[in-house]
Order: structure tokens, then sequence, then C-alpha cells
């Protein structure tokens, strides 16, 4: 079977926007409140207990079946340890930098990382890979550290140009390095299993920086991902 490529046209698109849907897109931080961490994790998972329970049985369902009764807690606990843990600052990956002793002054690429998010409209998934490559400004940082980054920026209610900027941003400012290129390619489940129901479409995002917008380097960066 041929391998989807992913093309230079990859700026990023909007195509799980309903006509009727408002989907204002705001900086690249997320949008967090003042009070965000006012609450402990275990006072977060108790109030989305409850608020849980409130809308399972809004819609009905019988809290006392077996099945259902511990839903609630295992969807707060869910949200606040594992879904949404992106969220908490504590949880950002801790860094180690290392001389590049090599002297290697090629980009380093790793592709395919799998990455599972949510996304901020409906709360249903989103989930894909992303590639990402970088010239070493003299540091370099362990390869499971790209996919940490990635894993803590998608564990968030995210939009995925927000997310791709925010990986982007992050290994900016952890490597030192302005050159630095990030692709996302992800399905949405808000496509797929709601509104148009298309479950063949993906979406494409890019954040290129420094040598990463010279079309020569782009273009090498985007053969080799698309290389089986």
């Amino acid at each position: 079977m041929r391998q989807k490529e992913i093309s230079l046209n990859i700026l990023p698109i909007r195509p799980h926007e309903d006509e009727d849907d408002d989907h204002p897109i705001s900086s690249y931080e997320s949008p967090m409140r003042t009070d965000a961490f006012e609450l402990s994790e275990d006072e977060k998972i108790e109030k989305i207990e409850s608020h849980f329970r409130e809308i399972m049985t809004v819609l009905g369902l019988d809290l006392t079946d077996d099945s259902l009764s511990g839903t609630p807690k295992r969807v707060a606990k869910m949200y606040v340890k594992e879904a949404f843990s992106g969220l908490n600052p504590d949880n950002r990956p801790r860094v180690k930098l290392f001389d590049n002793k090599y002297m290697y002054d090629q980009m380093l690429v790793e592709k395919d990382i799998t990455f599972f998010s949510h996304c901020e409209h409906h709360f249903v998934p989103i989930y894909g890979k992303v590639h990402v490559a970088y010239f070493s400004s003299g540091k370099v940082i362990g390869l499971s550290k790209i996919n940490r980054f990635v894993q803590y920026f998608a564990k968030r209610p995210q939009v995925q140009e927000r997310l791709t900027v925010q990986i982007g941003k992050e290994l900016e400012r952890v490597l030192k390095t302005q050159d630095i290129a990030v692709v996302v390619d992800a399905n949405h489940m808000c496509v797929a299993s709601r509104g148009v129901s298309d479950t063949n479409s993906k979406t494409g995002t890019a954040y290129f920086s420094g040598k990463f917008k010279d079309e020569n380097v782009k273009r090498e960066f985007l053969n080799y991902i698309n290389a089986k």
C-alpha cells in the first residue's frame, strides 16, 4: 500500500468547523483562569464527579446500575490525572541538556510520535502523529523528552493549530535554538463522529522557524517524514 504523503501545502486549515459553530482562536497559550490551581487535584476530582453524576442523571441514566455507578468517579479521575493532566504546570517535563559532543550539525528528526488529545469545542478525541526536527545550537536532549513535550501539550482541551505552535515554541525555549520544525497530522472525532461524519479526512498543521523557513531545508524534512 502506498504511504500517504504529507505535502508542502500544510498551512493551518480549519476543516472541522460547522456552519453554525463559532470557533475563535486565541493566542498559542491555553486559555486558563487565574484561579485555575486554587483547588487541589482531589478537590477537582470530587467536584467533577458530582457534576458528571448530574449530567448522567439528566440524560436519564440509572446510576444504581452496577455498570454505571462508578462512571462519574472514573471520568473525574481520567480528566484530572490523565486526559487533561497537561493543564497542570507541575507536570511539565523536566529537561536536562547534553553537549553535542559529536558536533552533529544536520537536522535531527523524530517522526511518528503518537498523541491523543481532546477538541476543546466538543470534548471529543483528536489523535494522530507529530513529526519534529531541529538543528542543535550546541545542546541536545534525550529523544524521549521530545515525546514527553508532545504528550504534555496534547493532554489538554486543544485546537490543533495551538498544539502545533505550543510544541514548536517549547522546543525553541528548551533547546535554545530557533531552528525547529513541527508537523501534526491528526484525526478529529468531532468531524468523524458528529456533524459531517467524515471518517476519512485528516487535518495537517505545521510550525517552521529558523533554517526550516528555507524551502530546501523544509523539503528535506518533509521528504524524510514521508519516507517509509
